[in-house]
């Protein structure tokens, strides 16, 4: 047979030959449900025989993987695609990035025969000449699917709590009034009941995250290499729009306005549900962009900016969190007051019966403690890192201004100023669950200015330069002394003339 091929190689009918041979070893060879493993193995025994026949053989190897290509493949992947184009964008991205990758397999395959000089370029071509059309306007598919399937994946989120999505921003007085409310605590009208919901959804954010990360994918293997940071930054911009601002930027909205008033009665808050869920969901989105998007980008200008875009994303949502968590800090103060003006009587540190008084604590004091330590368990549940010492500082030092201003309003016997020292002890038990050493330190002074309350007027001025009082200025220790019910009858301002 070679020696046929041999002599037919310088008439005309040489390459009629070598189509009918291509035509022939193809016969009965795609019989399996894969065309592409067929084309493979097809390719693999043309190989061995080309040699004994052909005196060149790469060149008719090439002609049959040509071949394969343009008329097998081509009307395979025309079949499978054209008739989902229109219809389901989903399965069109699927079949399209599937079809792809078993092509680019193949191919890479086919890589390891002799085709001639230039076989990369080759097999690039042919590749390209079946899916152009399709790579042309795959990102706008892509992007418009991602938008739609989102958009889908949120609104069936809220109708599952049958939630009427309001809306943010919108300019108009109310919303100049929430941002009002948002920044002075001035009580504009009521706050929104959110009945607890934080409308945040873990599963909600894998969905979406895994919508982005399967386009991302398609995104790697169908853009050209040239596209493909800025087809990467579209679809990490279509994520943003739909995670960062439509789903967490909302909630924290919602939230915000479902803070009530520092002053409202038993008010229930759930912003540090809010912000707990938030900070898992930042953590999941830091994690697809590092690990999918970075990629894509790390080596393209659009790197600085995706980062600039999520830096402020970030910030954006910093502040609201912060303007959350101080409000809601507001709130817990507030809860407190109404405890201790409920609670708290004059007579607990001015009883009409000095003799009778069973030292221990005051019922104020109690709920108070009560109160506060929920709190501080529930803030440490919600935040994570330095967080939780910054909140829980602050949360602190306005729980030691309360009681330190609370003390200030009363008179007090020598048996009422024993029973502020135990109150006074028992809140900084209290502030060691926070944890804070400034927390701890206040009511420690704290403590020492009831001292003042009790001490024997002529010790006053050694209990005054001791070491706990001794940096603090003198009109708030003589604002202390002030307090007690003996004030004038044992003339006691003497000691700060």
């Amino acid at each position: 047979m070679r020696e046929v091929a041999a002599v037919l190689l310088h008439f005309k009918g040489y390459s009629h030959c070598v189509d009918v041979y291509i035509k022939q070893c193809q016969e009965g060879a795609y019989l399996r449900n894969d065309i592409f493993e067929d084309a493979a193995i097809l390719c693999q025994r043309v190989n061995k025989q080309v040699g004994d026949i052909f005196s060149n053989p790469e060149t008719v190897l090439a002609k049959l993987i040509q071949n394969v290509f343009e008329i097998k493949l081509q009307s395979f992947v025309k079949d499978q695609l054209e008739e989902c184009r229109k219809s389901d964008a989903e399965q069109y991205l699927k079949n399209l990035y599937d079809l792809y990758t078993r092509t680019t397999n193949l191919s890479s395959k086919l890589m390891e025969f002799n085709l001639g000089t230039d076989k990369q370029t080759f097999l690039s071509k042919l590749i390209k000449s079946i899916f152009i059309s399709y790579l042309e306007n795959y990102i706008e598919v892509e992007t418009g699917y991602l938008k739609s399937r989102s958009a889908m994946i949120l609104q069936r989120y809220y109708d599952s709590k049958n939630h009427q999505k309001r809306a943010i921003g919108t300019g108009g007085i109310q919303d100049l009034k929430e941002r009002i409310r948002q920044r002075t605590n001035l009580p504009l009208g009521p706050s929104i009941d959110t009945h607890g919901e934080t409308f945040l959804s873990q599963e909600v954010v894998v969905n979406l995250l895994q919508e982005t990360k399967q386009a991302f994918e398609r995104c790697h293997r169908l853009s050209d290499p040239s596209d493909l940071p800025r087809n990467a930054f579209r679809i990490f911009t279509i994520l943003v729009e739909f995670l960062c601002i439509e789903h967490i930027d909302y909630a924290l909205e919602t939230g915000l306005a479902g803070i009530p008033s520092s002053d409202s009665r038993n008010a229930n808050l759930y912003f540090l549900d809010v912000v707990q869920q938030a900070n898992t969901i930042f953590h999941l989105f830091d994690k697809q962009f590092n690990d999918h998007l970075m990629p894509l980008i790390s080596s393209s200008p659009k790197l600085s900016e995706c980062l600039q875009k999520k830096k402020e994303i970030i910030e954006q949502m910093e502040m609201k969190l912060d303007t959350g968590i101080d409000r809601t800090l507001n709130c817990m103060i507030g809860q407190m007051k109404h405890i201790l003006a409920a609670e708290q009587k004059k007579t607990d540190f001015k009883p009409e019966d000095e003799n009778n008084v069973l030292i221990q604590y005051t019922n104020a004091c109690v709920k108070v403690c009560a109160y506060v330590r929920k709190q501080v368990e529930k803030i440490k549940n919600s935040m994570d890192g330095k967080n939780v010492d910054t909140v829980l500082m602050e949360f602190g030092v306005r729980f030691h201004r309360l009681i330190y201003e609370h003390l200030q309003q009363y008179s007090y016997s020598c048996m009422g100023g024993m029973l502020a020292i135990c109150d006074v002890a028992e809140y900084r038990k209290c502030a060691k669950d926070f944890k804070i050493p400034l927390v701890l330190q206040l009511f420690d002074t704290l403590h020492a200015l009831c001292n003042l309350l009790v001490v024997a007027p002529d010790n006053l001025k050694q209990v005054c330069s001791g070491e706990q009082l001794a940096n603090l200025d003198k009109n708030i220790l003589h604002s202390f002394v002030q307090l007690r019910a003996d004030y004038r009858s044992a003339r006691l301002a003497r000691h700060f003339s």
